[in-house]
């Protein structure tokens, strides 16, 4: 019996170990309904999810595809500014007594300094007697080309306003120097009356009127000084070339 028992011994301790095998990961399983033809999708009978303790693989940026076009940003059309009318006494126009200098490029002999004659035109080489008076120094050249160009081939014109004297203004009454005055720029009632030193101290300052030629009409304009100087609601306008400022 012990010799069985010793015998018993040496073979277990000289056999082999035994690996135990490990149980595996239980897995999941969920059906799918099978696809339809209406749907167009593959079939599968079933779908294995990993456990809960798997790792995700989420794609990198420099994965993502970079053919993908940016997104196009469509600038939205700006509506054009609509230019709007420019007053009349702030647009220059030629009048009697302006010295102009009309130059024709590349020909000295067509190139004159000229004065606006009272009947409000100008005398030139090939041109002779050409309107100038209300006409803009641009409105003057397009008109003195058009001429030129029966002589020249495309000729180049340049009008320059050498010497302002038809822009005046008349400030007549009880004012302490009457006169005719030159616009050297635009000026309001007030400015204007300032040119003639003032008001005197028997002025009617609520009955100042402003005598505007209009066509074959005149216009009368009231203006009460008393109410600008209140800062009451009268509009210090502005002066009008060949305006009348008459103080009762």
């Amino acid at each position: 019996m012990t010799h069985v028992s010793a015998t018993l011994l040496v073979a277990c301790l000289t056999a082999a170990p035994v690996a135990f095998a490990q149980e595996p990961v239980p897995r999941t399983s969920i059906d799918l309904p099978a696809a339809t033809p209406e749907t167009g999708t593959t079939s599968s009978d079933s779908v294995t999810t990993a456990p809960a303790d798997a790792a995700v693989a989420t794609p990198s940026p420099a994965a993502t595809s970079s053919d993908t076009p940016p997104p196009v940003t469509v600038a939205r059309p700006v509506a054009a500014a609509v230019p709007t009318p420019i007053d009349l006494a702030t647009a220059y126009q030629i009048g009697p007594e302006d010295v102009l200098e009309i130059s024709v490029w590349k020909n000295p002999e067509l190139s004159r300094t000229v004065p606006v004659r009272p009947d409000g035109k100008v005398s030139l080489p090939l041109v002779n007697d050409i309107q100038a008076a209300g006409l803009t120094p641009v409105d003057l050249r397009e008109q003195v080309t058009t001429k030129l160009s029966e002589y020249i081939p495309a000729p180049e014109v340049s009008v320059i306003v050498r010497e302002v004297h038809s822009r005046k203004v008349t400030v007549a009454g009880a004012v302490k120097l009457p006169g005719r005055y030159e616009l050297k720029s635009t000026m309001t009632v007030l400015e204007v009356i300032a040119l003639a030193q003032g008001l005197t101290d028997f002025a009617s300052r609520d009955r100042i009127v402003i005598l505007r030629q209009n066509g074959q009409k005149t216009e009368r304009i009231p203006f009460n000084y008393r109410k600008i100087s209140d800062a009451a609601q009268q509009d210090n306008f502005l002066i009008r070339p060949g305006d009348i400022v008459f103080v009762p």
